[in-house]
């Protein structure tokens, strides 16, 4: 039996599809056993049975969705450790590593909006699976029977075992952090998880700690409020509400599945996760003394560059995806590394983003050096510049498109000379000035992004929309 199966395509972050249109039972019963096919030719030792954590987020039928797939799994003689609730990807990554096991599997479509569902796999060092893993499962998909072991029977001959893999990654945070200096701080902090996995894991880490903590959006909410659970500045209108209004000293925003981070500060300003990487990367180097060099991706910010200049340290960059930086943590000295979707991975934890530990570490960074956020944040800017970061979606309404690059490589931009262009993930113009404009399709879901960044908000506006006005003219449906 074989089958093109042209409709699963893995793009930058795993599988993601609308439910009950591409993203159904029987599609993802056909992945899960094309990643049992793979687990037995690729991973599969002599006499050993390959081991697999599935964990699962808050959206519709995840859990049901994390089920099936360990159905799958078991019935390959896979032993399968299954969540027994949901949880963030990162204690999914966490739990891969920690017991030792072959791959993971979580149910997640992250920031997507609600009809989406998804299927990440992470590899043994809980990072995210690099495009051999995912290609090769992709192509063995349809080229073998699907075939399922219920639940009660798996879990009756222990192929399945359904446990609290979140246990151990609570107890790891609340390790990692500096609880001591935790215990006697007061700072008042408001989370808003948007009705994601992320659920009330910081108030396990924080508990016995003095940070005043207070949750919102923290029940479970398949719709997440009719938007996707994504934390860009047009989402988290509610936190920054009520941090304009209430006595906060920051306010952290997870996504979906908690593995990326945004936040704001006691007055309600919207802190982009490009200045947070900023952020980590100086309570890292010179709060927690730790040594290595930060990641970041051709959509980052130019500040990063100063940074690690003046910290003597180098700046990786990378094309878009967390992967890329995953496979770096696993192969060089990082200590920090972050796209400008709010994905930061940390040093001495799994080459994996996680937002709650990001957001616990901007707390930390506000006790060690006893100000706020907004102080922190402007010492930074003071130091490094300040740069003003925008993007612009386009939805598609065809995956099926293109774009000429060489109608966007143009040699000056709106009076300022282009001194550098950047074409190995999409199309990044750099102009003399430091400001520039970028395009770039998504590989998570339909649509075209533009991105632009200068050191005056005006230009930073004149830039998007110039950009929009190419786009408008050069997309082109097939």
């Amino acid at each position: 039996m074989t089958s093109s199966n042209t409709r699963i395509k893995f793009g930058t972050d795993g599988w993601r599809a609308v439910i009950a249109d591409d993203f159904t039972f029987v599609n993802l019963k056909k992945v899960a056993q094309a990643t049992a096919d793979y687990i037995r030719q690729d991973l599969a030792k002599q006499g050993v049975k390959p081991k697999v954590c599935i964990g699962y987020d808050t959206r519709f039928l995840s859990d049901k969705f994390a089920q099936v797939t360990a159905e799958v799994l078991s019935a390959n003689n896979i032993d399968v450790v299954l969540s027994e609730r949901a949880v963030p990807t990162p204690a999914l990554s966490f739990a891969v590593k920690t017991r030792k096991l072959d791959l993971g599997v979580m149910i997640t479509a992250s920031h997507n909006p609600p009809e989406f569902n998804g299927y990440k796999i992470k590899n043994a060092q809980g990072g995210a699976a690099d495009v051999s893993v995912t290609t090769k499962v992709e192509s063995l998909v349809g080229s073998s029977e699907v075939v399922e072991k219920k639940l009660p029977d798996a879990l009756r001959d222990g192929s399945i075992k359904i446990v609290d893999i979140a246990k151990d990654y609570v107890a790891f945070l609340r390790s990692y952090i500096d609880f001591k200096a935790f215990k006697k701080s007061n700072f008042k902090v408001l989370m808003d998880v948007m009705y994601g996995s992320g659920n009330s894991f910081i108030a396990d880490v924080l508990k016995g700690s003095g940070i005043k903590l207070t949750l919102m959006r923290n029940e479970i909410n398949p719709h997440f409020d009719g938007r996707g659970p994504e934390p860009v500045e047009e989402n988290v209108g509610k936190i920054i509400s009520r941090m304009k209004k209430e006595k906060f000293d920051i306010g952290l925003i997870l996504d979906g599945d908690a593995d990326r981070i945004a936040a704001v500060d006691s007055k309600g300003n919207y802190i982009p996760p490009q200045k947070i990487l900023g952020l980590l990367a100086l309570h890292l180097h010179q709060d927690k003394k730790w040594t290595g060099d930060i990641v970041t991706t051709i959509c980052g910010t130019t500040m990063l560059e100063h940074i690690a200049k003046d910290l003597m340290v180098e700046l990786h960059e990378t094309p878009v995806g967390f992967k890329y930086i995953s496979n770096l943590m696993e192969t060089k000295n990082i200590l920090v590394g972050g796209e400008e979707a709010g994905g930061m991975g940390l040093k001495n934890y799994i080459p994996e983003r996680d937002g709650t530990l990001a957001g616990l570490m901007l707390v930390e960074m506000m006790i060690h050096r006893k100000k706020n956020i907004d102080k922190i944040l402007a010492e930074m800017e003071a130091k490094y510049g300040r740069y003003h970061y925008l993007r612009s979606d386009f939805k598609l309404k065809s995956k099926n498109y293109q774009l000429d690059p060489n109608q966007l490589k143009v040699g000056s931009l709106l009076g300022k000379k282009v001194a550098a262009i950047k074409d190995y993930d999409g199309v990044k113009l750099i102009c003399e000035d430091e400001s520039w404009l970028m395009f770039r399709f998504s590989g998570t879901e339909p649509k075209m992004r533009v991105y632009s960044e200068a050191k005056t908000l005006a230009r930073a506006k004149e830039l998007i929309k110039f950009g929009e006005r190419i786009v408008n003219r050069e997309i082109k449906y097939l």
